[in-house]
């Protein structure tokens, strides 16, 4: 392990995990329609606004607040066979899909939690437009959990069963597009507790939770399993990354975010002993640049209702421009915060004059700001109603800056930073669901289930590894892809057929023809069972069953395919007679090259074959007639 960036016991770094994983179960969760999703034109489309509300005590959730701003309309894609009303939020649930219950009791069984007696469906207010109701149904289905790391044992603390969310497909000008056939998907929710105190150790957890989940009937593929990773450090705040798919990636993202919080509480140090102040309000100083060079500006400002305008940071000065993450400033942030509602970015006193903007413009804009040497501005501009919108969320932005770190959801980058998404959501809002009743889960089921747990895919592959003298590759692959089973259900049927030749063909030969647009879903396991007998008993090469897979996948059979493409294997006495033919016209090169005769000749000899001879046999004869010439 490589040396730590920063001592996180002194720090006090906390982090947790979030992983939302699709079941492959035949239906959805509350409802009877496919567990899959389409690329089929939708049949219709409904219209929606979502709006928050007020909870018993008058309080709003803040990130349901942010997102009200924007001002959206909710475009929903429909099908009328592969979604339904439910989807549609237009009737009730059906009863909890059974099977997405069992395969979460298995999960449940993996990581070693108690199963709850009563399953109660709840409603989690969401208004992101991801579900036609504005909530999520969702429920807890075990507890107190934990797996084993090098760093010692991390609490699973929940399961939950839930339904996923509609599946974003675009935006248009002031609407966001959803798909309904991912909504109601059964979705297993695994949390851990804020009890990993290593960027290592989260890695490692990423890592074990994900064997089991593909030891189980999980759906695979992108964008059928989301990892949330949350972090704090002392003196910082919990902040949930959404999106953290590279697990290698994972200490990178840990050790940014905790410089990124560091550095902001270094910047709001600085703020406190300045004691800066953010004025909210908010000036028009179009004015002021109707004139300039600046093309950015120029750009917007030909549009409409555009202008821009600027608020006033009191003794922020050379602060907006410090960094916080790897070529990400303070400045950043801000400008994160106010592209949400739209505007295209922000300017700021740490980097102009710039982008056009000239130093006489900055000091005309200082003037009729009235600040001091100390002061900064920001700028935006655009749509005034979006720009003012905008400044708005830059001022509470700024507003947090003085108070240290605020507590985010942001979202992971490939370069392990992270950006700004929302704010962390207050405590959910629950509500019984009073359409479902409550699900009793009856102790002998679990118990049967968990005396019959499915492998974990390590040990799968050390198994198989071994027991069929397998490549520590070609294991790792048949397991990882999720035909492991598959392999060896036809090594049952054919005890004596290669291994090797089964497998690489499984994960090498099979895949490179999907890609190439073959129909490979017709190789099941009978057509593979046939082929592969073809060559176990000797009737075709090993080399040829390419060609009779491409043909199966055409609904050739193998059969057919071994008579139409003249696959049939020479019998030893052709080879024999080939090979002396090949040896008599090459005699002088034998007795010049002596055993070094032997690759030239066997390369004639595989040409004239055209591989249908077995190459062991080839050698074997073309030897025995070599060594008769120099003998």
């Amino acid at each position: 392990m490589s040396e730590d960036k920063f001592n996180y016991e002194e720090l006090g770094l906390m982090m947790g995990l979030e992983i939302h994983q699709q079941l492959d179960s035949k239906t959805k969760l509350f409802c009877r329609c496919p567990n899959s999703l389409t690329d089929k034109k939708p049949e219709r489309r409904i219209y929606r606004r979502l709006r928050p509300t007020q909870s018993e005590l008058g309080e709003i959730d803040r990130a349901a607040y942010e997102e009200s701003q924007r001002n959206l309309q909710f475009v929903y894609e429909a099908y009328n066979h592969h979604t339904c009303l439910v989807e549609a939020d237009e009737e009730p649930p059906a009863k909890l899909n059974q099977e997405a219950v069992d395969i979460s009791i298995i999960l449940a069984s993996l990581m070693n939690m108690t199963v709850v007696d009563e399953f109660h469906t709840m409603r989690k207010q969401v208004i992101d437009g991801s579900n036609t109701s504005g909530f999520q149904r969702t429920g807890i289905l075990a507890t107190d959990g934990y797996v084993e790391t090098e760093f010692g044992n991390v609490t699973i603390e929940t399961l939950g069963l839930e339904e996923d969310a509609a599946r974003r497909i675009g935006e248009e000008e002031g609407k966001i597009v959803f798909r309904l056939d991912r909504l109601g998907i059964p979705l297993a929710e695994i949390t851990t507790s804020p009890d990993m105190h290593h960027p290592q150790q989260v890695q490692q957890v990423a890592y074990q939770l994900g064997q089991i989940l593909r030891s189980t009937k999980v759906k695979r593929g992108l964008g059928t399993i989301r990892q949330d990773l949350n972090i704090s450090i002392r003196e910082g705040a919990r902040i949930e990354v959404k999106g953290v798919q590279d697990l290698e990636l994972m200490p990178t993202i840990v050790e940014n975010e905790v410089q990124r919080q560091l550095n902001l509480i270094d910047i709001a140090k600085e703020l406190q002993k300045r004691d800066a102040k953010v004025e909210t309000c908010i000036y028009d100083v179009t004015g002021l640049l109707e004139n300039t060079n600046s093309k950015v500006v120029k750009g917007i400002l030909e549009a409409d209702n555009s202008g821009v305008l600027a608020i006033k940071l009191k003794h922020f000065a050379g602060l907006i421009g410090r960094e916080v993450q790897p070529g990400k400033r303070l400045g950043t942030e801000f400008s994160e915060h106010g592209k949400k509602m739209g505007v295209s970015g922000l300017f700021h006193t740490d980097e102009l004059p710039n982008y056009g903007i000239t130093q006489e413009e900055v000091d005309s804009i200082r003037n009729d700001l009235l600040l001091e040497d100390d002061d900064a501005f920001i700028l935006v501009a655009g749509p005034k109603d979006k720009a003012h919108n905008a400044l708005n969320e830059v001022i509470e932005r700024a507003k947090d800056a003085i108070i240290g770190v605020p507590e985010e959801t942001r979202r992971a980058q490939d370069n392990g930073n992270t950006e700004y998404m929302r704010p962390l959501p207050t405590a959910s809002r629950m509500y019984v669901e009073t359409d479902i009743p409550t699900e009793i889960i009856d102790p002998e089921r679990v118990a049967r289930i968990a005396s019959n747990l499915p492998e974990l895919p390590a040990v799968k592959k050390e198994r198989i590894q071994k027991e069929y003298s397998l490549s520590d590759e070609l294991a790792e692959q048949l397991v990882q892809r999720n035909n492991a089973g598959l392999f060896e259900e036809i090594k049952a049927e054919l005890p004596n057929m290669d291994a090797t030749k089964i497998a690489s063909d499984i994960v090498s030969t099979i895949r490179d023809l999907k890609r190439d647009g073959y129909d490979v879903k017709k190789l099941n396991k009978d057509v593979l069972v046939e082929i592969f007998a073809l060559v176990d008993n000797d009737v075709i090469p090993a080399a040829k069953t390419e060609v009779i897979f491409k043909d199966a996948c055409e609904d050739i059979s193998p059969m057919d395919s071994v008579k139409k493409n003249n696959l049939e294997k020479l019998s030893e006495d052709t080879v024999a007679q080939g090979i002396k033919e090949i040896v008599e016209e090459n005699k002088s090169m034998i007795e010049e090259r002596k055993m070094g005769a032997m690759g030239p000749l066997m390369g004639k000899a595989m040409a004239k074959f055209q591989g249908k001879a077995d190459g062991k046999i080839v050698s074997k004869i073309l030897t025995k007639e070599i060594q008769n010439i120099i003998n």
